[in-house]
C-alpha cells in the first residue's frame, strides 16, 4: 500500500455472553487478557473470509487496529479436571522411540485445567486498512465462510458484529462511534450522570510511537507453527456519545474524567 491508495476504517462491535483473549497461555491455564488481541482479531477475519490455518497472513496482520472498551465485563473462572474413563493413569507429554504417548509416572489419574473468560464485554474494534481489502473483509464478516468466535470456538459473538466502514483514522473512528454498553448499563450510568452527551472510554490504537509493546501480531496460524511478532500500542480515552437525552435538571458534569464510571463506583 502506497501513501495515495485509499483507506477505510472498518468498525466491529465485539459483544458475546463469553469472550477470551489469550495471549499467553499453557495447556492446563488458558488466561484471557481484558481486551481483545490482534491475533484473536486477525483470525476472526481469517475465518470470516475461510482462510485456512496454513494460508499467509501478511495483508490481515498489517492492518491497523484499535480497540475500544465499551463495557468491561467481569472474569469468570472454569474449572475442569480430566479423567480416563476406563480408570487407566493418564498419559504424558513425553513419548516413545516409536511416537506412542508414555503414562505418568508416578501414575497421575486426575489432571487439573483451568479456563479464563470474559463474562458481559462489550468492545469497539476499528481495523484499518486498504479500500478493497477492507469491503472484502466487511462483506465476508456478513456471509462468513466458517463459524467466527470472539477468542475461542465456544464463544459466538452477538449482533450485530460489523457495523460498516468509516473514514477518517483509527481514533477518529472509534470517538465518533455511539457507545455500545448493554441498556441496562447506559441506563444505570445515565441516571448516575445525568444522561451526559458523552463518556470517556479507555481505548489502545496501533502506534509506532507508542510506549507498550504487545507481542500478539500473528505471522502463522498453523498448528504445528504458530508463531507471532510484536507491535507497539498506545493508550488514551475518547470522549464517545452516549446517545443519551441530557437531564436538564442536572448542571454538566465539570469534575473531569472519573476512571471508575464504568465500574459504576
Amino acid at each position: 500500500m502506497t501513501p495515495s491508495d485509499p483507506t477505510s476504517v472498518l468498525v466491529l462491535r465485539l459483544a458475546a455472553p463469553l469472550q477470551s483473549w489469550g495471549d499467553r497461555s499453557t495447556f492446563n491455564r488458558r488466561e484471557t487478557r481484558p481486551e481483545p488481541t490482534k491475533s484473536g482479531v486477525v483470525g476472526l477475519l481469517a475465518a470470516a473470509a475461510g482462510r485456512s490455518r496454513h494460508a499467509a497472513l501478511d495483508d490481515l496482520a498489517g492492518l491497523g487496529l484499535g480497540i475500544r472498551i465499551d463495557q468491561p465485563g467481569s472474569i469468570l473462572r472454569d474449572y475442569h479436571t480430566v479423567s480416563d474413563h476406563r480408570g487407566q493413569p493418564l498419559l504424558s507429554a513425553a513419548v516413545t522411540a516409536k511416537g506412542l504417548q508414555k503414562p505418568t509416572s508416578p501414575a497421575k489419574h486426575t489432571h487439573i485445567t483451568q479456563r479464563f473468560y470474559l463474562q458481559d464485554a462489550v468492545f469497539l474494534a476499528a481495523v484499518e486498512g486498504p479500500q478493497e481489502l477492507i469491503t472484502t473483509l466487511e462483506h465476508a464478516l456478513r456471509h462468513p465462510a466458517f463459524p467466527l468466535a470472539l477468542g475461542r470456538r465456544s464463544c459466538a459473538p452477538t449482533q450485530p458484529l460489523a457495523l460498516g466502514q468509516r473514514t477518517g483514522s483509527l481514533q477518529d473512528a472509534l470517538r465518533a462511534e455511539p457507545w455500545q454498553a448493554t441498556p441496562a448499563v447506559r441506563k444505570r450510568w445515565g441516571h448516575q450522570n445525568g444522561n451526559a452527551a458523552t463518556i470517556d472510554l479507555p481505548a489502545t490504537l496501533d502506534d509506532p510511537a507508542g510506549d507498550e509493546v504487545r507481542d500478539d501480531v500473528p505471522l502463522s496460524f498453523a498448528p504445528t507453527s504458530r508463531t507471532f511478532t510484536t507491535r507497539r500500542t498506545r493508550h488514551t480515552y475518547l470522549a464517545a456519545p452516549t446517545g443519551l437525552t441530557p437531564d436538564p435538571t442536572r448542571p454538566p458534569n465539570t469534575a473531569g474524567h472519573d476512571p471508575f464510571a464504568l465500574l459504576g463506583w
